[in-house]
């Protein structure tokens, strides 16, 4: 709303025709559903609907004289009528009319540092509705879209849609309205308003979604009412001891170390910050269990038995106070445990005291610095339906662009390969009694991509690519086609990765459990130019959702380690997936001798495909490649063996 739409000017002089109290008291009494209904509709949606709703009564309670009546006939007795619009049959509703209008455009006016605020622009003292929120009965998708229009106007626009609607004022009579409430332009407030179509929504403005007088209530915030109650009970004790505890001599850290005030107790969430409950799963657990997965992690590290250390991580996980820098990968609720967690490891990683913890669906790390200082770090990661392939190794710690993992009690071997440079062995990495690794180069903190260190663990099974995505949990590299997706082995495999590597940056922080990269399809290219190679790049997610495809075309002939170029990309897509393993893709390519192609290759489910709108071409079989000109642009379809037609991956 434009500050400059509305004024308050001085009250008006006395005119030959005056208002009795009495009579616009009985205009109140008798009009007040329908005076009520006008403020609402005119206060601003900003304020809420329950806000809205309770200034709307209490700008109808305000809107008769301060003064009582006098006995009938007195000239004390009678306040000034307002100039009265023709149709208007009660003056004393049309009275009290303008006192709500003008305190409606009132309150949307915004508060002004260096002014003092009009009474209707703070909330109102009565009506008060403790310990529930009312609101009017939801209606239909007409009244919202009409809702969502009249939000879009300012004040006075909106009181002429009401005057015109409701009213059913004439454009005059509005003007008139307008003017008596204040508005400095009622004739720009008219204009506004034109674009609303008021005769087919005045029968919306009667709907019960905008009537403040027919009500539903539901409670307010429970849990946080009773965290106020006891907060303030326990305040004034707070305020005695604080300033003492200050005072105190320590070495850094307090029982709960960078917890935030404890809000409420009771058995199971105590249970929950008992160092003591902790579950300890023993060293052989993983031997004999049915599952393996993070539940078989037995505990371990020099400092499973410092229990106030402990107690901090349990604490700062429950309740983390406004130092901790919290993190949690998408779809990760960030929440306090329901139980007692499992303890992973408690030890100390470069600089940090770090806990790691297991409550079935989350694996939690505290952090905290050796010397006491600040910069407490809480991490969440959600593990659940992890198996034996995404549970080999969990990220210890970061420093100065490494990471230290905390690898799995079944894993035999480690060793690091860097992605980029398919031929090279790999290297040893030392891990230490605790099953911590030495540190080693984080490509998800690299600025470039000049290298992409993984780390390779081997067990009884199967020897697998784990590589670090800025989250707790490393993400699986796997190759082959969807429905058998194998861990990366042999040269071939390899090779497609190298050329892949650098694209994983396009799925950092993304909650990424496994990526796949499967070759679809080789194409010879035109002009004897080679064989390329068309992948597809799947990301698969912890929660499942918003999994992220990537169509790559490779062409032969490039630098190793040179990424491919994208020819698609989709999110939340089942292509190149197990539920539906096809994926087709395009580009336009260039030969060596200058000229452009448009090339296209699909998965084998494919038995024709097409180019229309600008290139037009067809090819029976999975690969296509046209003819075209430099910066043409071609819609590609394809017809499955089936028979049915897709688009390209988009």
């Amino acid at each position: 709303m434009r500050p400059q739409d509305v004024v308050t000017p001085p009250a008006p002089a006395p005119t030959a025709g005056r208002v009795e109290v009495e009579q616009a008291e009985a205009a109140l009494v008798e009009h007040y559903p329908r005076l009520v209904r006008i403020a609402y509709l005119v206060l601003p949606p900003s304020l809420g609907r329950n806000r809205r709703v309770l200034t709307a009564h209490a700008l109808a309670q305000r809107s008769l004289p301060r003064g009582r009546s006098t006995p009938a006939g007195a000239e004390d007795s009678a306040i000034p009528a307002s100039r009265r619009a023709p149709g208007d049959g009660d003056p004393g509703y049309a009275y009290v009319r303008e006192r709500v209008l003008r305190q409606a455009l009132d309150a949307g006016l915004p508060l002004r540092r260096l002014a003092w605020p009009k009474r209707s622009q703070l909330p109102p003292l009565l009506p008060h509705v403790w310990g529930l929120r009312v609101f009017p009965r939801s209606g239909g998708a007409d009244e919202l879209a009409l809702d969502q229009r009249l939000s879009a106007l300012s004040g006075p626009a909106r009181a002429a849609c009401v005057l015109r609607g409701l009213e059913g004022l004439s454009d005059a009579d509005v003007r008139h309205a307008l003017t008596a409430a204040g508005v400095v332009d009622p004739h720009a407030a008219l204009a506004e308003a034109d674009g609303m179509d008021t005769a087919g929504d005045a029968a919306l403005l009667e709907s019960p979604e905008f009537d403040p007088c027919s009500l539903q209530a539901r409670p307010t915030d429970l849990m946080r009412r009773r965290q106020h109650v006891k907060a303030a009970l326990v305040a004034a004790a707070a305020l005695a001891v604080c300033g003492a505890l200050l005072g105190l001599p320590g070495d850094g850290w307090g029982p709960d170390g960078a917890a935030a005030p404890p809000y409420a107790r009771n058995p199971a969430a105590e249970s929950a910050l008992d160092p003591a409950r902790l579950t300890r799963i023993s060293p052989t657990a993983w031997q004999s269990s049915s599952r393996t997965d993070f539940s078989v992690w037995p505990a371990r590290g020099n400092l499973t038995g410092d229990s106030a250390l402990l107690r901090r991580a349990l604490a700062v996980w429950a309740r983390p106070g406004s130092a901790v820098q919290v993190s949690a990968t998408p779809g990760t609720p960030p929440g306090p445990p329901s139980g007692p967690p499992q303890l992973l490891y408690a030890g100390v990683v470069d600089q940090a005291r770090v806990v790691l913890l297991h409550d079935g669906l989350r694996v939690v790390r505290y952090a905290e610095p050796k010397d006491g200082t600040g910069g407490v770090a809480l991490d969440f990661a959600r593990t659940d339906g992890a198996d034996a392939a995404s549970s080999g190794a969990l990220v210890a710690g970061r420093t100065d662009g490494n990471v230290r993992y905390l690898t799995a009690p079944w894993v035999r071997t480690a060793a690091v390969r860097d992605l980029l440079d398919p031929t090279a062995n790999p290297r040893p990495i030392e891990r230490g009694a605790d099953g911590v690794t030495t540190p080693l180069p984080s490509p998800a903190q690299a600025r470039d991509c000049k290298a992409w260190d993984v780390l390779e663990l081997g067990d009884d099974t199967a020897e697998r690519l784990l590589t670090d995505l800025g989250e707790l949990t490393p993400a699986r590299l796997t190759s082959g086609p969807p429905s058998a997706p194998k861990d990366v082995s042999g040269k071939a495999a390899r090779a497609s990765w190298a050329r892949t590597a650098c694209l994983l940056s396009g799925v950092r922080v993304h909650g990424v459990r496994s990526v796949n990269s499967w070759e679809y399809a080789k194409q010879p290219l035109p002009e004897s130019n080679g064989t390329a190679s068309w992948l597809c790049t799947r990301a698969e997610t912890w929660r499942g959702t918003g999994s992220r495809v990537m169509a790559q075309f490779q062409a032969p002939g490039a630098q190793a380690g040179a990424p491919g170029a994208i020819a698609a990309r989709a999110e939340d897509s089942p292509s190149c997936g197990e539920r539906d393993p096809r994926v087709l893709a395009g580009v336009l390519w260039k030969s060596r001798t200058g000229s452009w192609y448009v090339l296209a290759a699909g998965s084998e489910q494919f038995a024709s495909l097409t180019t229309s709108g600008g290139v037009d071409g067809s090819a029976e079989g999975h690969l296509l490649a046209v003819r075209a000109k430099e910066g043409a642009r071609a819609e590609l379809n394809g017809r499955l063996r089936d028979g049915r037609r897709v688009g390209a991956l988009h």
